[in-house]
């Protein structure tokens, strides 16, 4: 099966699931809060916003509790089939549009477009990275919340989907160390030459002394393009490391 037809399999057995919750709910007179809950999931792919809105409801109430989940993301994933990494994007980009483009909550979606949750969620990101660099110059952070706010129109008044966002500022917000850049072409280089050792034997003509000799320079070549590699994993790695805890610190400040 094609990975578009499992990504459909899959949203097809949440919706029945969904469905099927939903008219067992209704059947046995459940909490109405709870098939509410059931029912925007099911509108998901076409509104966002409403399910958002819910999630942050039953979270800030705990009501969950009162259905069996002592933990939220665990009444999420078990009943509404939403995983942790979708739920706190959602959750996240309505706190964001709360606190940054509360406008945006008033539209209906038809005259007004709304913004995806995934490009707010980039807003989010930029904006707390464009915070954590706190050892920038005042001239580099005015450039940087200038950038913002352009990103900012970009999401709220144009409601620009994210691919569009990232080609047009991932250089800005999320460049890429030199370190990146060099391991991307060395992993490039190492694929490239794993499938020509691959495609080596299918070629017809070629002698098999040749091919034999070739799949083995081929194999030192990726072998030295790994011991290449590993230091630039290492640094990516560290600095991995310190812009997280960067982050941390600019949360905990925050909060």
């Amino acid at each position: 099966m094609s990975p578009n037809g499992d990504i459909a399999a899959v949203m097809a057995k949440s919706s029945r699931k969904l469905d099927e919750l939903a008219a067992l709910l209704e059947r046995t007179g459940g909490d109405p809060e709870r098939i509410e809950a059931v029912r925007r999931t099911q509108k998901f792919r076409r509104t966002w916003l409403e399910l958002a809105e819910f999630l942050c409801q039953i979270r800030r109430k705990r009501t969950y509790e009162r259905w069996g989940f002592s933990d939220f993301h665990a009444y999420c994933n078990d009943e509404l089939t939403l995983k942790r990494a979708t739920v706190d994007k959602l959750t996240m980009s309505y706190a964001t549009l709360q606190s940054h483009a509360p406008q945006v909550l008033k539209r209906d979606g038809v005259a007004r477009q709304i913004p995806s949750y995934e490009a707010i969620d980039y807003f989010a990101k930029a904006r707390e990275d464009v915070a954590a660099n706190d050892t920038a110059s005042a001239r580099a952070k005015k450039a940087g919340d200038t950038e913002l706010e352009e990103l900012g129109r970009a999401v709220f008044e144009s409601a620009e989907p994210v691919r569009e966002l990232r080609k047009r500022f991932d250089p800005v917000f999320f460049p890429q160390p030199k370190a990146a850049v060099e391991l991307s072409a060395l992993n490039q280089a190492s694929s490239a030459a794993k499938r020509l050792a691959q495609i080596l034997p299918e070629i017809r003509g070629l002698p098999d002394k040749q091919v034999r000799r070739l799949e083995a320079e081929l194999g030192d070549l990726r072998t030295t393009l790994d011991d290449l590699a590993l230091p630039l994993k290492e640094k990516l790695e560290r600095k991995k490391k310190r812009d997280a805890a960067a982050r941390e610190r600019t949360k905990a400040e925050a909060g």
